[in-house]
């Protein structure tokens, strides 16, 4: 996993077990015939140019998380700066455009297109007659072929992280000419375009051992606009060189150099001017910004702060306060005055190492955009209270995304709208807001789910002697098992013929009257078992309150309409669940145990943004009685210790957009599945919820090459994941990057693939583009965009 707050995103085309067989799937709320795409949030902020205004030579400097332990992109230890090295070094055939769609690369590509359909797919691809290996051999069929050797699966001794699509394909032959590649798949499938980028030449994929060893720390041979030069673990870097026999448009930098710096050291390296591109974090915008923000001519101070706020007086200090401090140093009192002239001593000096050091960031600008990937809050539903859907919709119920979204987008200026998918991005074509599927936020509607799935308000906890309560905060970090009675009514449903996927708007398919499909008569005798138990543990003084509640919403449930906004009848709880009134909730409790989730969060630096969402979705939870344990873990263990491993039942984590979201997306939310020791496969999948429906829908989504039916069932999938309310998107990520003023071409990529040609420093004189602020945002005026000699260039 790269950087904490990016989450698991480095392999997301991991093996997959793909299911048989096609189950025919009703209407879902939340899709469309229409097309709801729309345009991305928020534009790439590059400081484009054109190649002619940008000098030629100069070296850039860029921060990135890690120095790789693998140049080799399909093992499993890849990490985004593999990709990055990857994307400037070797051939791609499809690359990202600003919507997040695959387009054609033509550096390497002529064409590609599929020639058939019966009684196989076949895919001719025509190689740009220039494209040649830095060995001077043509890129052709031989290096096709031995990638899908590689990453069919076929040869365990391949340590291979993916074979997604590589596993589809028969076989690969020389087309026509040498220039043609024609591959024959054995099932259809409709996301080819992400096969071959990059393609690594045979050298590379042509043995195990070469694969699994040969580009580990080095690329002997490369295709693109720059070669590796090197890997320096010593130094903390992968210094990247122009490409003597590269075709295309010739690099305008001499070197890249990818530094790997930690977070919360960049600001300093910037200062240094050690550093000229660099991602960070909001508090380091915000000085930046400052920095290059407008002075007063006689102080030198900003005349405006971050956000249009007002700046500080002189050395950060009210007038009151400097007219005090020189009234003590020039009183009477000699022991004030002479402490007070030390102070003001110190502050000086602090006040002029704080100007050279804004002195030295005015040279910078803050480049913003969104980064194509969503926070998401994920629940556990192996075990505890999540595995009852009832209780992962409640939770989801409580939660205003709005709000979160603001609290981490608004004060950077962003677009602040909740993610409505968890297969696309808006302005990607597979993007549809399918959280319909769940309903809105409505703290009444989730405590009835709560109710109906046991949990009462001020009901008897059971207390444990401190023993065992130091026992228990132990137990509650590595995860409680108990709960298991909270399974049963989902096995009741199933064995109805339901797979438990909770929609809105299908709760009368099978007959029934707003009652989710289950038998009047059960639900009449469960309804009436549940409320003689809730009965007898409370004394009449609750019960007499109770009651009255319960006439009062079970009234309005019973009338068959739901009054929430986009609701649909009998959508949210069976009909005649009562909820509690009230915006506040006591704590609920079950078989004498609180109700109280583990958190589990990263304590590193860059994790501030989202142990900020944690502390507001603790509060708009406990309004509904659901109590939180924070715990907080270090970044290394975060991930392999709690999210792979499951122990959590709440976590925050953030998963990248991809342009084949059939293929890259299903074993994040394939349903885990019995490995052959007994355990449980859950691929990528750490919520371990899914259904076969959703399967089955990837499944067919993968095989059709009808783009508008993929699109279709890729947003019935995206309603079935939000009705199983394993994982609530939240926002799409920030993406602040810190540039040098006059380099071009380089800093919030937003969805594109960098063009790593094209990047440079201006010619003097010249100047890029910037695109207009967002709608919605409060941007500030940027630094001068008149340029500065970097000390690369």
């Amino acid at each position: 996993m790269s950087h904490v707050g990016v989450g698991p995103r480095a392999v997301m085309r991991s093996v997959a077990f793909l299911t048989a067989g096609v189950l025919a799937v009703p209407a879902l709320a939340g899709c469309t015939s229409e097309d709801p795409s729309g345009k991305p949030l928020a534009e790439q902020d590059v400081a484009a140019a054109a190649r002619a205004r940008i000098a030629d030579g100069g070296t850039l400097r860029w921060a990135v998380d890690s120095v790789p332990d693998t140049l080799n992109a399909f093992q499993s230890d890849a990490d985004a700066t593999t990709t990055r090295v990857a994307q400037a070094v070797l051939p791609s055939m499809y690359r990202m455009d600003e919507t997040g769609s695959p387009v054609r690369n033509p550096d390497y590509l002529e064409s590609a297109e599929v020639v058939g359909t019966e009684p196989k797919q076949v895919v001719v691809y025509k190689l740009n007659q220039q494209a040649v290996w830095s060995d001077g051999r043509e890129i052709g069929a031989a290096d096709f072929a031995a990638q899908w050797r590689a990453l069919s699966g076929k040869d365990s001794a391949y340590w291979t992280a993916r074979n997604a699509g590589y596993d589809r394909i028969q076989k690969i032959e020389r087309g026509a000419n040498d220039l043609e590649v024609k591959v024959t798949f054995s099932r259809p499938y409709a996301d080819w375009k992400a096969l071959f980028s990059p393609l690594y030449p045979k050298d590379v994929m042509g043995t195990p051992d070469a694969f699994n060893d040969g580009a580990r720390r080095s690329l002997k041979v490369t295709a693109g606009p720059f070669a590796v030069k090197k890997v320096d673990t010593k130094s903390d870097q992968v210094v990247l060189t122009g490409n003597p026999r590269w075709w295309g448009e010739p690099a305008k930098l001499d070197k890249i150099v990818l530094r790997a710096v930690p977070r919360d050291e960049r600001v300093s390296e910037l200062v240094a001017g050690e550093l000229d591109l660099a991602e960070i974090d909001p508090e380091t915008a915000d000085e930046v910004t400052l920095a290059g923000a407008p002075r007063d001519p006689a102080t030198g101070t900003p005349l405006m702060g971050p956000e249009g706020s007002p700046a500080p007086g002189p050395q950060g200090r009210s007038a009151a306060e400097a007219l005090r401090s020189w009234a003590v140093a020039n009183g009477s009192d000699e022991d004030a005055a002479e402490e007070e002239i030390l102070a003001r001593e110190e502050r000086r000096e602090a006040a002029a190492k704080e100007r050279r050091r804004q002195k030295a960031l005015s040279g910078f600008e803050v480049r913003k955009s969104l980064e194509p990937a969503y926070t998401q809050l994920a629940l556990n539903g192996s075990d505890g209270p999540l595995a009852d859907e009832r209780v992962r919709r409640a939770v989801a119920r409580a939660l205003d995304r709005e709000k979160l979204a603001e609290a981490v987008l608004k004060p950077l200026g962003l677009p602040a709208e909740p993610v409505g998918s968890h297969l696309a991005l808006s302005g990607q074509p597979a993007y549809a807001d399918g959280s319909g599927a769940l309903g809105q936020q409505n703290a009444k509607e989730a405590r009835a789910l709560l109710a109906d799935a046991g949990w009462v308000s001020g009901g008897p906890v059971k207390k444990a002697d401190e023993g065992e309560k130091a026992a228990g905060a132990e137990k509650d970090e590595k995860g409680d098992k108990g709960d298991k009675a909270d399974k049963a009514d989902q096995d009741e449903k199933k064995s109805d013929g339901d797979d438990g996927t909770y929609i809105v708007g299908e709760d009368n398919k099978n007959g029934g009257s707003g009652d989710g499909g289950n038998d009047d008569a059960k639900d009449d005798a469960k309804d009436d078992a549940k409320d003689d138990a809730k009965d007898d543990a409370k004394d009449d003084a609750k019960d007499d309150a109770k009651d009255g509640a319960d006439r009062e919403s079970g009234e309005k449930l019973s009338s068959g309409k739901n009054t929430a906004q986009g609701g649909a009848p009998g959508a949210y709880a069976p009909k005649g669940t009562a909820a509690p009134a009230g915006s506040a909730a006591a704590p609920l409790a079950k078989d004498g145990k609180a109700l109280t989730l583990r958190f589990v969060l990263p304590s590193g630096p860059g994790s501030e943004a989202l142990r900020t969402v944690a502390d507001r979705i603790t509060d708009m939870l406990k309004e509904i009685g659901i109590g939180t344990e924070i715990t907080k873990v270090p970044d290394e263990s975060y991930f392999k210790d709690h999210i792979a491993a499951g122990e959590y039942d709440l976590a925050l984590y953030s998963w990248p957009a991809s342009a084949f979201p059939a293929t890259d997306a299903r074993p994040i939310y394939a349903k885990p599945v019995p490995a052959a020791d007994g355990s449980l496969n859950v691929a990528q999948n750490y919520t371990r919820v899914g259904t076969d429906q959703v399967d089955q829908l990837f499944d067919r989504a993968m095989t059709t090459l009808d783009q508008k039916e993929a699109r279709d069932l890729l947003r019935k999938a995206d309603s079935r994941i939000w009705a199983a309310a394993g994982s609530i998107p939240l926002y799409q990520r920030p993406q602040l990057t810190v540039a040098r003023e006059n380099l071009a071409n380089a800093g919030a990529f937003g969805f594109e693939t960098p063009v790593y040609e094209d990047m440079g420093y201006l010619k003097k004189g010249a100047q890029g583009s910037r695109p207009s602020a967002p709608a919605g945002s409060s941007a500030q005026p940027s630094a001068s965009s008149s340029p500065s000699s970097s000390s690369g260039s």
